[in-house]
């Protein structure tokens, strides 16, 4: 009986890991879940998202402000978390990233109509700082995550067809989950991100997210809410903007979305491996484009 439950606690782990790298468009890649001490999970993924449409400020317009046309990306994204305790776990990222003009129209400031490289390293510590279990098998969790990424690549920070900004950036957030009797769960996170670049004024930002999903010993899913709120900036289209620079400072500009996401995973062999998917898409924006994208991956667990 406990090699059974063990089983399933481990199976319910691994799917509980997926939740930050499925979504084809991201924010800070850890979740309210909690690993057991010493596990390691690596996951590569690919993604691929589109875009024809662009937020000129909040105004939704066809093409993008260079007149590239319609904008695709590939990503292959490294995932790997290692628990050093059952409270505390740390996150590495890393994607390479092509981007390319569809019409084969040249970036304006790059003079090309194709960029691939590998864009930013991010390291990430995760802990649990409350846990309460109620007697209906409900629980509660609070915890926080701080973080850095920055550029290991060397690409372009401006233009349409820019990897990244080339910025560092420090993340905080704090993160709220609630888990029903009927494996239902609920969470919402808070988090800042502080931006700072030796070439450009990049806006700071509030991020928010809120996540429902459901999972058992076959499968998990989860549907998500993400949202980011920078602080300050310019408009693209603004007099502003076009004696700024233009294209040239992209990266100054107000940068604002709301996307929906929606995360699958299963497991294939011996609660070890695993396959996930996912999709997700840009619901508004400012000065940002109105995407959409799916991702696939795979996962290899270890204790």
């Amino acid at each position: 009986m406990n090699m059974l439950h063990k089983s399933k606690r481990s199976l319910i782990g691994i799917m509980l890991l997926m939740c930050p790298f499925l979504s084809a468009l991201a924010q800070i890649p850890v979740n309210g879940f909690y690993p057991e001490k010493h596990s390691l999970t690596i996951a590569p993924s690919y993604s691929f998202k589109s875009s024809d449409q662009f937020y000129r400020g909040s105004t939704l317009s066809e093409g993008n402000p260079a007149g590239l046309g319609e904008i695709s990306s590939s990503i292959i994204s490294f995932y790997g978390q290692y628990a050093i305790l059952d409270w505390l776990s740390t996150t590495v990222t890393l994607p390479f990233i092509s981007i390319e003009s569809e019409d084969g129209a040249l970036d304006p400031v790059q003079n090309v109509a194709q960029v691939e490289g590998v864009q930013d390293l991010g390291l990430f510590v995760k802990a649990r700082v409350l846990e309460k279990n109620f007697d209906d098998s409900s629980k509660i969790t609070l915890g926080g995550a701080s973080g850095v990424t920055f550029p290991v690549g060397d690409y372009e920070g401006a233009g349409v067809l820019s990897l990244g900004n080339q910025a560092t950036t420090v993340n905080g957030s704090a993160i709220f989950q609630y888990t029903t009797p009927f494996k239902i769960f609920s969470e919402i996170q808070l988090g800042y991100s502080l931006r700072n670049s030796s070439d450009f004024d990049i806006p700071n930002a509030m991020m928010y997210a809120a996540k429902l999903g459901y999972h058992n010993n076959l499968f998990y899913v989860h549907t998500k809410l993400e949202i980011q709120d920078s602080m300050s900036g310019f408009d693209i289209g603004t007099p502003e903007f076009g004696a700024a620079g233009g294209p040239a400072i992209l990266p100054e500009t107000e940068v604002d979305y709301t996307n929906l996401s929606f995360d699958f995973y299963v497991p294939v062999y011996k609660n070890t491996i695993g396959v996930s998917a996912g999709y997700a898409a840009t619901l508004t924006g400012r000065n940002y484009n109105k995407e959409s994208g799916v991702s696939f991956g795979l996962v290899y667990n270890a204790r």
